[in-house]
């Protein structure tokens, strides 16, 4: 199991559900300027910000490196893959990638990561993707928290220092026996500063808006057009 696939298994614990509907609410909202026909989703989870695309007559598609959560997108009919963006066949709209996903690359990952999506973009597509701000790591996702179910008790134990937030996720879940199996992995973000989004030679940051999710200004939205 990939720390990724860990992930998945934990999200339902980890009490995101109001904050991943407002970022959603938010995407839909700042597309809604746009002429957007076809959409890609990076890092597109469960393919909820895509049904909802969907719901507007948007053809979508999504990927994810986590099989847990593209298996899942399969089964509820929607077009997912757990492939890197640099794989995906064809060019659109608007891509997103929502909820920490430039935050997962650090910067040598970050920089072949957006010229990928520049090169899966129409010469007037657009980009956006949100990122943590400085706040939002050391403020907001550093700690401790754990939650549990009858069948389920998570630890999740996040360090911020140097630029980065270490996170181990601890899962124990109880099998047909009664008896707990244990899973453990760490999963590494990475803060970026704005000036490196400023000097994109692929993509240029023509919007940016720094707004609260959790907490106040911990987040800061980024909007992209294609360089021609």
């Amino acid at each position: 199991m990939t720390n990724l696939d860990l992930y998945a298994k934990a999200e339902h614990l980890l009490g995101i559900e109001e904050a991943t509907e407002e970022l959603y609410n938010l995407y839909r909202s700042e597309l809604d300027d746009y002429k957007v026909k076809t959409l890609l989703d990076v890092g597109c989870g469960r393919g909820g910000f895509m049904r909802r695309m969907m719901s507007d007559g948007v053809t979508c598609k999504g990927v994810d490196l986590s099989q847990v959560m593209v298996d899942e997108c399969k089964a509820i009919g929607l077009d997912a893959e757990c492939i890197d963006v640099s794989e995906v066949s064809g060019k659109y709209d608007a891509i997103v990638a929502i909820f920490d996903v430039l935050n997962f690359l650090d910067k040598d990952g970050l920089t072949k990561f957006l010229d990928a999506v520049a090169e899966k973009l129409n010469d007037d597509g657009l980009f956006i993707a949100d990122i943590n701000t400085l706040y939002g790591f050391s403020d907001v996702a550093e700690g401790t928290m754990s939650n549990d179910t009858q069948k389920e008790f998570l630890i999740v134990d996040a360090v911020f220092e140097k630029n980065e937030l270490h996170t181990k996720f601890t899962l124990f879940e109880k099998n047909e026996d009664e008896r707990f199996t244990k899973y453990q992995d760490t999963i590494i973000q990475y803060f970026h500063k704005m000036q490196f989004f400023e000097k994109v030679k692929s993509l240029k940051l023509v919007d940016k808006q720094t707004f609260s999710l959790y907490d106040e200004l911990d987040k800061s939205l980024l909007i992209f057009k294609k360089r021609v």
